[in-house]
């Protein structure tokens, strides 16, 4: 298992381990790093072993290719994707240094931002495959943010929208997300667009196998990586694809995807699970 602590995240403002449906995230063996950049800051430091360009999948939004750096932190290789490489093999790389742009890829839903995915593996292992990477944990500190469901629109994207609550009550402080009706638990992955997602303690000494709900509904039958409950997900009555869960150090606000629904700026909303 790999521990990512604050260094690691210090240059990227926003982060998510399972807002994803690939297997890497699943399994709690990856984590999707935003800069809300146009390059990617590594975050590792050590020496670049290995860069790779490869086809992905075709997408009208997307670039052709997706990239893979791979670093040799001094105990491990790790796994970078989405980057395209402005370094090469043999080049020392500091944590925070320029990788290169940040490529939108075809492994991507059209409403995820651009963001580098990180993953390990052990030595002696192929650093090109992504199954049998270690395990990825946090060492950080997360608050809560308990919902009551309703905001504003602050943010209008093709396939999403971005509403200005719940508020991050620490800009610049802590990582922040959207809590369980307890306040002790923070939800990370979409719901119900991806079948699994994750929920993380508040307190590294709690932890639960007992039902989580949202909004008086239970999403999620323990902590840890879960598969979500058959829900659906309701703005203003109408059925949307569903929230989009990652963690914030400077803003929050609860992510809605609606492909199908047009909300404008400054419209009220409110949400409802089923």
């Amino acid at each position: 298992m790999v521990t990512l602590g604050a260094p690691a995240l210090d240059p990227f403002p926003r982060f998510a381990r399972y807002n994803s449906p690939y297997t890497a995230h699943r399994d709690g063996r990856a984590i999707d790093l935003y800069p809300g950049t146009k390059r990617a800051p590594s975050p590792v430091a050590g020496t670049v072993v290995e860069t790779r360009t490869m086809t992905a999948p075709s997408r009208s939004y997307a670039a052709p290719n997706d990239h893979l750096i791979v670093i040799d932190t001094g105990t491990e290789l790790a796994r970078i994707l989405h980057v395209d490489p402005a370094v090469e093999a043999g080049t020392t790389i500091e944590r925070g240094e320029d990788l290169g742009p940040l490529v939108r890829s075809g492994y991507f839903a059209p409403w995820v931002d651009n963001h580098v995915h990180l993953g390990f593996r052990a030595y002696g292992t192929d650093p090109v495959r992504a199954s049998g990477s270690l395990r990825v944990a946090l060492d950080v500190p997360l608050h809560g943010l308990t919902w009551d469901g309703t905001g504003t629109v602050r943010a209008v994207g093709d396939t999403y929208v971005i509403l200005d609550a719940p508020v991050h009550p620490d800009p610049g402080g802590a990582f922040a997300g959207i809590a369980d009706d307890t306040g002790h638990y923070v939800f990370d992955g979409g719901v119900p667009h991806y079948e699994t997602g994750g929920v993380h303690a508040t307190d590294s000494d709690r932890g639960s196998t007992e039902p989580i709900s949202l909004l008086g509904t239970t999403l999620a039958p323990g902590s840890g990586t879960i598969d979500w409950e058959s829900v659906a997900v309701f703005a203003n009555g109408r059925e949307i694809t569903g929230l989009s869960f990652l963690l914030g150090r400077d803003q929050t606000g609860a992510k809605l995807i609606c492909p199908n629904v047009e909300f404008a700026v400054g419209e009220t909303v409110t949400v409802e699970i089923a």
